[in-house]
């Protein structure tokens, strides 16, 4: 976020937006490499647990969030199917052709 003037929200979704929009050093169309150093880490340290607090946090909010939405996450991810935070964020990363994610 080099040279902005704000900081990227703590969601997915903002995540997301900032890619669409090549906010900072990733303005313009040139394709842009992120490496995610200590990868492993982070896939341990966004794993079941912290996916599952994120969820129950999420929950504990219905009046913010879709408890639906949440409960059904919750429960994919208990039952062995549902994507932990690190691989979400991975997916969002993915969608975007123009950024290259390189995991060391």
């Amino acid at each position: 976020m080099a040279q902005e003037d704000w900081e990227l929200g703590a969601s997915l979704d903002a995540l997301d937006d900032m890619l669409y929009g090549g906010y900072g050093a990733a303005k313009g169309n040139a394709p842009v490499r992120l490496r995610w150093l200590n990868a492993e880490r982070s896939r341990a340290r966004l794993g079941i647990g912290a996916t599952r607090a994120h969820y129950l946090d999420k929950l504990a909010r219905p009046d913010t969030f879709n408890h639906q939405h949440w409960l059904g996450a919750l429960h994919a991810l208990e039952a062995g199917h549902g994507p932990t935070y690190f691989e979400q964020i991975c997916r969002v990363m993915a969608s975007h052709p123009r950024f290259t994610l390189e995991l060391a």
